[in-house]
């Protein structure tokens, strides 16, 4: 069973490019250098970029805990979170495939 994460932000609509720019080097940097992350798209609303997913999927719990002590994540949301209108986050166990 693989640990799920769905991330839905609004972002201000004055922040869009420079938080895209953070969001998708921190998912790259996510995929690449974690062993425990499976999978981390960004996803945009096609018709309001202010919109955002992230879908990210880890081995288990702890390879998500371990996401979140990188240096790339801690670099992201500390400057993130001054980009957002809104945040929610919601917590999955992948059953299948």
């Amino acid at each position: 069973m693989s640990f799920v994460l769905v991330v839905n932000l609004e972002i201000k609509p004055s922040d869009v490019d420079r938080f895209m720019a953070m969001a998708i080097e921190n998912a790259k940097a996510s995929r690449e250098t974690e062993p425990g992350c499976r999978q981390f798209d960004v996803l945009v609303d096609p018709n309001d970029k202010t919109k955002v997913m992230f879908y990210e999927v880890y081995a288990d719990e702890a390879a998500f805990q371990a996401h979140q002590q990188t240096a790339h994540f801690k670099s992201y949301f500390d400057k993130a979170l001054g980009y957002l209108a809104s945040r929610g986050r919601t917590f999955y166990s992948r059953i299948a495939p």
